[in-house]
């Protein structure tokens, strides 16, 4: 007998803090004979049935009562019973021993999987499932995280609390400050606007200045071309007016590309979905192949845009209402946003009667207000006749979780259409400029308050 397997079955009878640590991960096909599945499955059933540790002989009765067992596999369980005994090891040792043979059973069956997928053995399964069957056995491991602990933790925390979070930072001032500093990992980020006000051109924007600070950008399209979008990208990049592209030399063209290429060290993929068509799951499975063949992780990913999403729970054809489905999607992407640990940027549209207002609110979300809640930034475009004229759209908070979101409630932006791009503009709102002194006030109070602090 494997001496490892034979470790793992003894302390999973005789060892009762061994057992709580260890059997959320293993899996019964880790084991490589029949008789060890079954005598794991039957210590398995009994703990989780019972919530309580088995004993040699309740193994030996339940085997007994199976129908489904030759009288050789029945031997050979009850020899290996026998041979179980209590066996004195360090815990920290048994955890790490045992953990070390599930990631070594895990990589070894996914092997296995993927030949037979690769032979076309399997049915079921084409070659594009290769990478997240290998990507899975490669994530194996024990999670040892109970959950944070309010007085034995506080100094982990505190030092959180100090500590300068990785943040996607904007190129424009008031998006940093509305953000503290940019766009954390693990979120999901929202901008409302009606048809035409700017949805993807802010994401374009946002998208070639990410890239021009160096970082990785995954840019996903279900509306546009990809070429529609990196064109768009092109007018920002190049100073070009987007109508003028097509007309440039290409001698010009390169030298111009050349020059973005040697400013940054960061890569832009824009991939493209048919409407409607994909959901997280295709976007997991792009992340994976971009790893893979390109070594790529983005740093940032921009979703063009949420409601031609579809969702992995619900089917198209489902009779689900759309407030069900809009918000699926939303809470797909940003469990999307948390496993792969970078911030998602996304749009959706106003009403039709939030269309034409200068005062969006979040009931003005088209379809779901599912989606205003699970969002962790939420802010609308807003386009006026008097704003077109003076080549500025307004910016409305609607929801922010990294800031105080009456702090620069309002503020605008300029914009210049015609070569895809936004850029800082003086703002005359007195109640900004009101609420960033009081802001500036209170910060200041605050760091005096603490001025002798003591107990």
């Amino acid at each position: 007998m494997d001496k490892v397997e034979f470790l793992i079955l003894s302390n999973l009878i005789f060892n009762k803090e061994y057992i709580s640590k260890v059997i959320p991960f293993i899996k019964s096909n880790y084991f490589e004979d029949l008789p060890k599945k079954v005598i794991f499955e039957e210590i398995v059933t009994f703990i989780q049935e019972y919530d309580k540790e088995i004993s040699k002989e309740i193994v030996l009765i339940e085997l007994q009562n199976r129908t489904d067992l030759t009288e050789e596999t029945y031997k050979q369980c009850v020899h290996i019973i026998d041979c179980l005994e209590e066996v004195s090891s360090e815990m920290q040792w048994l955890i790490d021993t045992t953990e070390k043979w599930c990631k070594e059973r895990a990589i070894y069956l996914a092997l296995m999987e993927a030949i037979q997928i690769a032979d076309g053995n399997d049915e079921n399964k084409t070659r594009d499932a290769i990478p997240s069957i290998l990507q899975d056995a490669l994530s194996v491991g024990f999670d040892s995280h109970v959950g944070h602990d309010y007085l034995d933790d506080y100094q982990e925390r505190y030092e959180f609390y100090r500590k300068k979070e990785d943040r996607v930072e904007f190129d424009l001032e008031y998006f940093n400050k509305i953000t503290k500093g940019g766009l954390p990992n693990k979120t999901l980020n929202i901008a409302l606007a009606g048809t035409g006000v700017g949805k993807s051109l802010f994401m374009c924007h946002v998208a070639s200045s990410v890239l021009l600070q160096g970082r990785n950008v995954l840019y996903i399209t279900m509306e546009m071309a990809e070429e529609r979008i990196a064109e768009r990208i092109d007018a920002n990049l190049l100073n070009i007016n987007i109508k003028d592209i097509s007309e440039v030399p290409k001698a010009i063209f390169d030298s111009k590309l050349t020059h973005i290429a040697e400013k940054t060290q960061g890569t832009l993929i824009i991939k493209e979905y048919p409407t409607a068509s994909a959901h997280s799951g295709h976007f997991k499975a792009l992340l994976n192949e971009l790893q893979l063949k390109k070594s790529f992780r983005p740093d940032i990913i921009f979703i063009d845009y949420l409601n031609i999403c579809a969702s992995s729970r619900y089917r198209g054809n489902s009779t689900v209402n759309s407030y069900s489905y809009i918000k699926a999607i939303a809470e797909e992407l940003r469990g999307l946003a948390v496993e792969s640990n970078v911030p998602i940027v996304s749009a959706t549209q106003t009403t039709r009667s939030g269309y034409g207002s200068s005062d969006v609110e979040l009931t003005d979300t088209s379809e779901s207000f599912g989606l205003p809640a699970t969002a962790d930034l939420m802010f609308a475009l807003i386009s006026t006749d008097e704003l077109e004229e003076l080549g500025q759209i307004m910016v409305k908070q609607l929801k922010n979780r990294y800031n105080d979101p009456t702090m620069f409630k309002r503020f605008v932006v300029g914009i210049d259409r015609a070569k895809m791009r936004l850029f800082d503009v003086d703002q005359n709102m007195d109640s900004s400029t009101e609420k960033e002194e009081q802001y500036e006030y209170t910060e200041s109070k605050l760091s005096k308050s603490f001025d002798g602090f003591t107990f």
